[in-house]
């Protein structure tokens, strides 16, 4: 098969289309052929040679795909040769193979195309797993995203909405920000421009969010908090920012707030299979709905990972950058 593989670390042109071996599946496996992947910062990080992948994964670049099962290995029941599905992975969906376990494998769902199923499981998994089963958002709350026409920030607003949560987002362009507003954003916040702090306060008549998304890390860490309603939670899922801030414990006592950090790839198996579940269970029906969509910014063959890498890397970007296979 072809895959895409990182020779030395550094900037898009070291991402290479070679010819590799296929992987096999293993016990409690599936093999897929690859219709579709997705560009996620870890991709990015894992280039520049700052996010390996952990033990055992394959070391191909992706977090996700879709396609359709080619092969079952030992102990996997509950899949077909041929079912089209989508798939949480640990690496190696830049690939026209992956080998990844059946308990992070979901069904394509109804209404979604094969290739645009690509663009679920990364962001459904991060998103209900951060906002909802940690944070616990509830109806009637605020949920701010930070970084709202990212792939996982166009997922947040439509989950919280689908609930009856309020939504804010900080985007830096009103290109973004409207494209926020359409999926139900009611809060803008032009971060260029605006305080966000000041933004989430006045639009909540001082209350703060109940729950914040970050993808940020350290460089809004500060403002986050104060940021936070009493009883607030900050779920940190990325480290944009930096990874050194400083922490006001005392105004994080005053609010009585919680500060959740969680990363996928490196979970436990059955960590991930639990997240994969409940995302069928939760999520699969919204989508099937029609109430939650995957937003897709464009489709990139994936033998030009480099395109879509410098694409992302740029932000301008609206949703999720898709690798197709040939």
């Amino acid at each position: 098969m072809h895959a895409i593989t990182i020779p030395e670390p550094g900037g898009p042109e070291k991402l290479v289309w070679d010819e590799v071996p296929d992987p096999v599946p293993g016990e409690g496996e599936v093999l897929i052929d690859v219709a579709a992947s997705a560009v996620n910062r870890a991709d990015i990080l894992q280039r520049q040679g700052f996010y390996d992948p952990p033990p055992g994964a394959s070391r191909y670049p992706g977090l996700e795909c879709s396609g359709r099962i080619a092969a079952l290995g030992p102990g996997v029941s509950g899949w077909a040769v041929g079912d089209e599905v989508c798939a949480l992975l640990s690496g190696g969906g830049y690939a026209e193979k992956v080998a990844v376990p059946a308990g992070q494998v979901l069904p394509v769902p109804k209404g979604v195309g094969l290739k645009q199923a690509a663009a679920l499981p990364e962001v459904t998994c991060t998103v209900w797993s951060n906002v909802f089963m940690i944070a616990h958002l509830r109806p009637g709350e605020t949920l701010l995203v930070h970084g709202g026409s990212s792939g996982i920030g166009t997922m947040a607003i439509q989950l919280a909405r689908a609930v009856g949560a309020r939504v804010a987002v900080t985007a830096g362009t009103r290109k973004k920000l409207e494209r926020c507003a359409e999926l139900g954003a009611e809060i803008l916040i032009d971060y260029r421009e605006q305080d966000f702090v000041e933004e989430i306060r006045r639009a909540t008549d001082g209350a703060g969010a109940d729950v914040i998304l970050d993808n940020m890390g350290a460089k809004y860490l500060d403002r986050n908090v104060r940021a936070l309603a009493v009883n607030g939670r900050l779920a940190i899922i990325g480290m944009q920012g930096g990874t050194r801030g400083e922490l006001n414990i005392g105004a994080l006592l005053t609010k009585r707030a919680a500060i959740s950090a969680t990363s996928l790839r490196a979970r436990p198996l059955d960590e991930k299979a639990a997240i994969v579940a409940a995302v069928r269970e939760h999520v699969w029906p919204l989508i099937a709905d029609g109430h939650v969509r995957p937003v897709i910014d464009r489709e990139v063959p994936m033998s030009d990972a480099a395109t879509a890498h410098r694409l992302v890397e740029e932000s301008g970007h609206i949703g999720k950058v898709l690798l197709v296979t040939p």
